[in-house]
């Protein structure tokens, strides 16, 4: 008789166990249907076949070929002080997820208590075994509650996805930017070199009575000028090396790099199918689980509504009024206090709070479509814009070409006196100020490309 009874609590405790488990594991994670990304994308390049594949499932160190901007990235995601604090993000949601998780489960707990009763003659109870309290979740409240935090948790997780290609899309961009100051300078100096030995031309045509001396004052005007813009370079050069250490959280200092010329712009910049390209923004992801959030915090307001069953208190174990004979087993005693809660006087807080829930959620959707909406003129503005700046590298050839014909053509009239020295100041000028926009032009179409990659939510 006795096993018989051991035999049946053991299968009775195995069976609530077990139904405890299925209630409580696994169904957080069944978020509501995110809203869905729709753009028809008129504006922006689609391709042609089925292939989705994008910038965005490319990682960084394929995007990006050079070595040295590739160390800089790889040293940045480590030490970066924005990533840091995005990862202490992740944590906090994470330990929210787990303190809601535990809400599905019964508090559970073992003791041993000893309770006396001092009058006429002492009564004293002894009891060993275990204690629950629990909250059925009926009508998906601590469910919900549980769904909403880990909403929250996937957000931080596309949080740190946007600051790592934050941080990658800054470093390359300040990296390009110090290369064109580079070789701003490099043109530069080549063209204060020519100036130089133009001036000691003038010079010495002056003394030859082929010049006057308004022509050489001219020519050594246009030589300074161009020479005050090498320490205006240098400092730039400076200020974004400081700005690529602050990235990398170090201290200012020298940054390694190659040159402008080592670096190749892509003829064609890929997009994939717009729907497919938007939905892996790490902002849009963010705004769709902001939606799937508002409206597990919306059942939950509803489920305030309805009766709340709780356990208050559940005890099994050995009861006894003498502490030799606690442990034996005709001293099984087990103990249930439950009740029904059904809210009344607060109900119509309840249902402001639900039409609170509601307005929320109504605003993540719109929310979720504006931030849709955004994404897809960025793209769009990306895009023409780098195909624009494309269209100009012929002509900007072009154009740097018969410019330095023109220098060629205009020194050599000068010296057989058919041409004055404002053609030839002129004809320098021009090609400086050519040479300088070509490598702005440059410069352009390498951050439209890192623009893009930041846009479609970078492969990490």
């Amino acid at each position: 008789m006795r096993n018989s009874i051991i035999r049946y609590s053991i299968k009775i405790s195995g069976t609530l166990i077990l139904v405890l488990l299925v209630v409580s594991c696994g169904t957080y994670k069944n978020l509501e249907q995110a809203p869905e990304v729709k753009i028809e994308g008129k504006r922006l390049k689609e391709v042609q076949s089925a292939d989705t594949l994008t910038i965005a499932d490319s990682l960084w160190s394929d995007y990006f070929k050079d070595e040295k901007l590739k160390e800089l990235i790889s040293v940045a995601l480590k030490n970066n002080i924005d990533l840091q604090i995005s990862i202490a993000r992740i944590k906090r949601a994470e330990a929210g997820l787990r303190m809601s998780k535990l809400g599905l489960y019964p508090n559970l707990s073992v003791g041993l208590e000893s309770n006396t009763t001092f009058a006429k003659k002492n009564i004293e109870n002894y009891s060993l075994g275990f204690q629950a309290s629990w909250e059925l979740d009926l009508w998906g409240k601590l469910n919900n509650q549980a769904k909403a935090k880990y909403a929250s948790l996937l957000n931080t997780y596309e949080y740190k996805r946007l600051i790592q290609t934050q941080i990658i899309a800054n470093i390359a961009s300040a990296y390009y930017r110090l290369l064109s100051f580079d070789k701003q300078l490099e043109v530069t100096r080549q063209t204060v070199s020519v100036l130089q030995e133009n001036a000691e031309t003038m010079d010495a045509l002056k003394q030859a009575g082929q010049q006057n001396a308004a022509g050489v004052s001219q020519s050594y005007a246009l030589l300074y000028s161009t020479q005050t813009n090498i320490p205006q370079l240098q400092t730039q050069i400076r200020e974004q090396e400081n700005i690529i250490c602050l990235l990398l959280g170090r201290e200012p200092g020298k940054i390694e790099r190659t040159n402008l010329d080592m670096q190749s712009v892509k003829e064609e910049l890929n997009v994939g199918i717009p729907a497919v390209s938007l939905s892996k923004r790490p902002d849009v992801r963010q705004a769709q689980l902001n939606v799937q959030m508002a409206f597990a915090n919306t059942r939950v307001a509803k489920a305030n509504l309805y009766p709340a069953l709780r356990i208050t208190s559940a005890t099994a174990g050995n009861s006894s009024n003498s502490f030799s004979e606690l442990f034996k087993f005709d001293n099984i005693a087990a103990n249930l206090v439950a009740g029904v809660t059904q809210p009344i006087f607060n109900r119509g807080q309840i249902k402001g709070n639900i039409k609170v829930a509601e307005a929320n959620q109504k605003e993540a959707m719109l929310n979720f479509r504006s931030s849709v909406l955004n994404a897809a003129s960025e793209v769009s503005n990306i895009l023409y814009g780098f195909e624009s700046s494309l269209r100009k590298n012929r002509f900007r050839k072009s154009q740097i070409k018969v410019l330095n014909q023109s220098v060629e053509y205009t020194q050599e009239l000068l010296i057989a006196g058919e041409a004055n020295y404002t053609e030839v100041l002129t004809a320098q000028q021009n090609l400086l100020s050519a040479q300088l926009s070509q490598i702005n032009d440059k410069l352009d179409q390498l951050i439209y490309e890192i623009n893009l990659y930041k846009a479609l939510g970078g492969g990490l």
